[in-house]
């Protein structure tokens, strides 16, 4: 295969609070992802394990060793079909700390190569969740992929960090699903993740639940903002998308964005000495 190419598959489904009913739909998934020649199987925001605060009122009573079994099974797929994983789940701390919202990312070899932790959690979240405080991406056929989840979106500083760490991919996973309609979320998370994509020349993978009422699908977004495929609403489906480095396309920062990331925010060689230009309530 030709470095700096990946195939992506983007799935969702109806996430629950169900682990097992979780985990059979995930394993469908792989199986379909390995059949369509992806590289990498991404899944929602808490596939497996449910999202606290929305699938289960709370954590209380939850069954880890379910989800740290069923989370194995998944591992032993990845293994037998050499493909990696984003997995959306939990990860269970010592008593009394609250759980991870996490990624685990595992690797072609069945095993838990990293696991991200989501930086920013919403105010629900922070009832069942403490946040992480690192950044996690790894090379995969010569395409960095760095990791996010949900509310991150809303922290432009994520990005750019991951473009100074040399990222050409995020693989973001969100759970806006459940909803009682249509909301402010059906007008501005692709929209949002457009626009980290063309500021910071990233491709970008969104995983959402399709549970009624999901208000946007899942999509694929290349390094010019646009979105190039996505899934049906509520509907439990899987696309796979080629990220191919070798692409180029419109970017009209590309000369100047390091000016901006250094601190120097205009492009001008420097002060102009010029009356007309300083006299700023004249016309």
């Amino acid at each position: 295969m030709a470095q700096g190419i990946i195939r992506i598959a983007t799935c969702q489904f109806a996430v629950t609070a169900d682990i097992a009913h979780n985990a059979r739909q995930i394993r469908h998934f792989i199986e379909q992802a390995d059949e369509g020649g992806a590289d990498l199987a991404h899944f929602p925001e808490c596939a497996l394990s449910g999202y606290a605060g929305v699938d289960m009122e709370t954590l209380a009573g939850y069954d880890w060793e379910l989800l740290r079994s069923e989370t194995r099974q998944i591992m032993d797929l990845a293994g037998q079909k050499k493909i990696w994983i984003a997995l959306g789940s939990m990860h269970e701390l010592t008593t009394p700390n609250k759980a991870h919202n996490c990624l685990y990312l595992i690797g072609p070899d069945g095993r838990i190569v990293d696991r991200y932790d989501k930086r920013f959690c919403t105010p629900m979240d922070l009832d069942n969740y403490t946040p992480g405080d690192r950044f996690v991406w790894v090379d995969i056929n010569g395409v960095r992929c760095g990791l996010l989840i949900c509310f991150d979106l809303r922290f432009p500083e994520l990005y750019r960090e991951l473009y100074k760490a040399g990222v050409h991919c995020v693989i973001q996973s969100f759970y806006n699903a459940r909803q009682g309609g249509p909301s402010v979320h059906s007008e501005i998370m692709r929209q949002t993740m457009q626009c980290r994509a063309a500021t910071n020349g990233f491709w970008a993978s969104m995983a959402n639940s399709s549970a009624w009422f999901a208000p946007y699908p899942s999509c694929f977004i290349q390094p010019d903002g646009r979105i190039v495929n996505q899934l049906g609403d509520h509907r439990e489906e899987i696309m796979i998308n080629t990220v191919d480095l070798s692409q180029e396309f419109y970017d009209p920062m590309k000369s100047f964005r390091e000016l901006a990331i250094n601190g120097k925010l205009t492009n001008g060689s420097g002060t102009i000495d010029d009356p007309r230009s300083k006299d700023v309530t004249q016309l």
